[in-house]
């Protein structure tokens, strides 16, 4: 036999014994499967899913006898199924507990922190972009639905929808007083966590603005299945819509160029009225800073994704 051969045959059998080893483990710890190990159960239903079912696809690709390999990726389907199911049951629980009234405002903080370990006040944490686990825990909450189609074509200067991370909706309820007399607006609300996220966390009232119909609908169907009648979504163009309730508007850039402007010259007519607060997470910032009739809270930022909240004159 070719010596290329023996070290591949080699190879194989050392990665067959790792990962029976780590099935084993895996098949043998109770921790894991203990509820409240969430954030360890999400870490470990990835590795299964890269470390060993991907793996053992690319080997059954290149031995001739995959009886072993099919062997270990049956069992590693088996304990990510049983995971999964782990989380499934956790997160009815959570959901049928928001219908009742439960979690809400610290208690939905706590609960959070207990699952994921979320501290606000992990400074390195919070200047990182992108998602993490925390993410996987919010969006678990939501009611599960299929993912809308876009059924609108977006207009020049109109942003394609991007989720909104979590750990910037919960920012914004430590860094902004919100009292009983506030309504917050998301523009361009997508499908609607940004806008359930508040209400749930502050008690605020919380309008979605969103300019596609698909996605509104689906924001509707999350917050009629979590029993939130504080929560509004309005399929609306932004430059069209009725801020005239409104205190606290926010925009993970959901415009850019004219759209934008003329979004901010509406607000700018309400700001006549009563103070208003914007708050701005993205590209837009530096435009939205850029305006005359507003302040910038706390000292200058020129990173575009950290929190900037400005008040009207």
């Amino acid at each position: 036999m070719p010596t290329s051969a023996i070290n591949s045959d080699v190879q194989t059998r050392d990665a067959i014994n790792e990962m029976r080893s780590c099935i084993e483990e895996m098949e043998k710890d109770p921790l894991v499967r203990e509820e409240k190990n969430f954030a360890q159960r999400i870490d470990l239903i990835d590795f299964i899913g890269f470390g060993i079912i991907d793996r053992v696809d690319a080997l059954l690709q290149k031995v001739g006898q995959p009886d072993q390999l099919l062997s270990l990726k049956y069992r590693a389907e088996k304990i990510k199924s049983e995971l999964e199911a782990i989380d499934d049951q956790l997160f009815q629980k959570l959901r049928a507990n928001i219908r009742a009234g439960k979690y809400t405002g610290n208690q939905l903080k706590e609960l959070i922190n207990e699952y994921t370990g979320f501290n606000l006040n992990d400074k390195k944490h919070q200047q990182e972009a992108g998602y993490d686990d925390l993410d996987i825990f919010i969006n678990g909450i939501f009611p599960v639905q299929a993912m809308p189609e876009q059924t609108k074509e977006l207009e020049p200067g109109m942003v394609f929808y991007q989720k909104t991370p979590a750990r910037i909706i919960l920012e914004i309820c430590e860094i902004v007083e919100f009292t009983k007399d506030d309504v917050f607006f998301d523009l361009g609300s997508g499908l609607g966590q940004v806008v359930i996220l508040i209400n749930l966390l502050s008690g605020a009232k919380a309008t979605g603005i969103e300019f596609e119909p698909a996605f509104c609908d689906y924001a509707r169907n999350c917050a009629a299945n979590l029993n939130l009648y504080n929560v509004t979504f309005i399929n609306n163009d932004g430059r069209k819509a009725d801020y005239s309730s409104g205190t606290i508007f926010f925009m993970y850039t959901p415009f850019t160029g004219e759209i934008l402007n003329e979004v901010l010259e509406h607000l700018r007519k309400e700001s006549l009225l009563r103070k208003i607060k914007i708050i701005t997470y993205g590209p837009c910032t530096p435009v939205v800073a850029s305006q005359s009739w507003l302040i910038l809270e706390g000292l200058p930022n020129d990173n575009i994704y950290k929190l900037a909240v400005f008040t009207s004159l």
